[in-house]
């Protein structure tokens, strides 16, 4: 009898498993995972609060409010809006529905490693063109590119490098690529950026009919619990991913949090001072103690550990983790020298710069 097996390419998945203490319960520094510092919106929290009693209803399945609310934020029509439970689930929705079986899929060597996650999930084949000095190569991606290739993922600015490609760069990317080609701009950091040569996508997006914009409410708006995506695109792209989406995909409270998050304008310059004030600092120290940090436009640092034949990446991890501080390992990015560290509030960060001074020192 023939055994049961999954799609091809569902095994070569690596599970997401994010840094843990060993000692469960033990309250941690947790710069591991890139989180707004400091927290989400007042306005978010009260407005999910508003939506307890109304749990027993299913949630709008056209996320009108929230389509409208990111539309007034954005200078947008919410018509070609989507919503999703997290930028991953969109970029799910987006391998499944113009990816498969003889296919390929093109995204970049420190790329996002969702990307990898959901070709592989769609049948599709992996196509991965390398970086030249963490920062994306565009004209590596377009030798790549050929007539199997159905979707270009560009992580704009990149995780975990926090390096970033100028509009010049990717307009030029887009020109190159077949026609035949959806070119999707993961911009989930994109709130962060202070360059004058930068753009989330939204000019690209309004010009071709084959480019996707992707954004997150993760990071500027701190709400990565509730796990909210949404994605800016041509009309004909939208609604084939509203055909494929769970029908109930963002639920009544989160998408009440968001509208309201993408609201208050204070808190988003509040969270902005605070990472670009701690962003400098905390490069500034790391720098002091020997390690060499990569310049970053996100609310993160790419960090390279000196060499040193009595002392790895591994012992400083083990010996942050014994002061309860959790950073992110990039074994899997193939940067096994390297941590991705996020910039937390003002006492996480000189509690992190102290426990690093007691071991490089």
């Amino acid at each position: 009898m023939e055994r049961l097996t999954p799609r091809a390419g569902i095994h070569q998945i690596t599970p997401f498993r994010p840094a843990r203490l060993t000692e469960e319960g033990r309250p941690a520094i947790d710069l591991s995972l890139s989180h707004n510092a400091l927290g989400p919106s007042a306005k978010a929290v009260t407005a999910y609060r508003q939506m307890a009693q109304q749990l027993h209803h299913y949630p709008d399945t056209d996320h009108r409010m929230l389509r409208q609310a990111i539309a007034r934020r954005y200078d947008l029509d919410h018509i070609r809006i989507t919503c999703s439970n997290g930028s991953d689930e969109m970029i799910q929705l987006i391998a499944q529905a113009y990816a498969g079986p003889g296919d390929e899929v093109l995204f970049h060597q420190y790329g996002y490693r969702g990307f990898q996650r959901a070709v592989k999930a769609s049948g599709a084949t992996p196509v991965v063109a390398g970086e030249r000095d963490l920062v994306v190569d565009v004209k590596a991606l377009v030798e790549l590119a050929g007539d199997r290739t159905r979707i270009v993922f560009l992580a704009n600015p990149g995780n975990p490098t926090g390096s970033y490609i100028s509009n010049e760069e990717v307009c030029h990317l887009r020109a190159e690529l077949p026609a035949h080609t959806l070119l999707v701009i993961d911009a989930a950091y994109a709130d962060y950026v202070r360059r004058n040569n930068y753009d989330a996508g939204y000019g690209l997006v309004d010009e071709h009919d084959n480019v996707l914009m992707v954004r997150t409410f993760s990071k500027l708006h701190g709400l990565a619990g509730l796990r909210i995506g949404w994605a800016y695109g041509p009309t004909s792209i939208i609604e084939t991913i509203n055909r494929i989406r769970p029908p109930f995909n963002v639920g009544l409270s989160a998408q009440a949090a968001a509208a309201a998050a993408i609201g208050d304008t204070d808190h988003e310059q509040a969270t902005l001072v605070h990472n670009d004030a701690w962003l400098a600092w905390l490069t500034h120290e790391l720098e002091a103690l020997g390690i060499r940090v990569y310049p970053s436009v996100c609310n993160f640092l790419l960090v390279r550990i000196p060499p040193d034949p009595a002392l790895g990446v591994g012992a400083v991890i083990d010996h942050l983790a014994g002061h309860a501080i959790l950073v992110k390992s990039l074994v899997e990015y193939g940067l096994p020298d390297c941590l991705r560290i996020t910039i937390g509030t003002e006492d996480e960060n000189r509690a992190l710069v102290e426990a690093l001074a007691e071991i490089l020192n």
